[in-house]
């Protein structure tokens, strides 16, 4: 499938609301992969598809978790959300023809992160948390330093969703705390 097909199958799939935000990302991904010098096809398609399994239930998530042969850690299984991100890369394998390795990395790294992103797998990161259609304290501050220093805004973008998430008293993931700290050191 093409771009066009994709989107086109994915607007059956998603809520206006959830397209418009992927597409936005794809946007986002885009001009991120064209600004660091990544390939702008697979920044568009990862940010596209990296939302495809986002409206699933958590039910449904951990039963295509278990079909596709994820391993599902403690944190997944207590927030099954999480597991949108692989479930969407197996998904976007199956059902969308992608097979680039990138690509599909990138759509199942979106949500957590980790270590030893990629570039591409930063741009779809980050994205994914500035794309037009966000709204949110402090998202204008990352979308500035998206303009000037990457791996800064992944950095920011990691300080935020743990602040949020230990702000809820909710679980942290581990690729979560281990890619924060690896780009920590990383910069230092």
């Amino acid at each position: 499938m093409d771009y066009e097909q994709i989107k086109a199958n994915l607007a059956r799939r998603l809520t206006p609301k959830r397209l418009a935000h992927s597409v936005g990302v794809s946007e986002t991904s885009a001009w991120l992969a064209e600004k660091y010098g990544a390939d702008v096809r697979q920044a568009r398609l990862a940010g596209l598809v990296h939302d495809c399994a986002r409206e699933m239930t958590s039910n449904n998530l951990l039963q295509l978790a278990e079909a596709f042969g994820i391993v599902v850690n403690d944190v997944e299984r207590q927030e099954p959300v999480l597991l949108h991100a692989p479930v969407g890369a197996a998904l976007a394998e199956r059902e969308y023809g992608i097979r680039d390795p990138q690509i599909l990395r990138a759509i199942a790294l979106h949500t957590t992160g980790g270590a030893d992103l990629t570039l591409l797998d930063k741009i779809i990161y980050l994205a994914d948390f500035i794309e037009p259609h966000r709204d949110f304290p402090g998202v204008d501050k990352l979308r500035s330093l998206a303009r000037i220093d990457l791996d800064a805004a992944v950095l920011a973008a990691y300080d935020q969703t743990l602040q949020y998430i230990v702000g809820r008293r909710a679980l942290l993931h581990p690729a979560t705390v281990e890619g924060r700290n690896q780009l920590l050191i990383k910069l230092k």
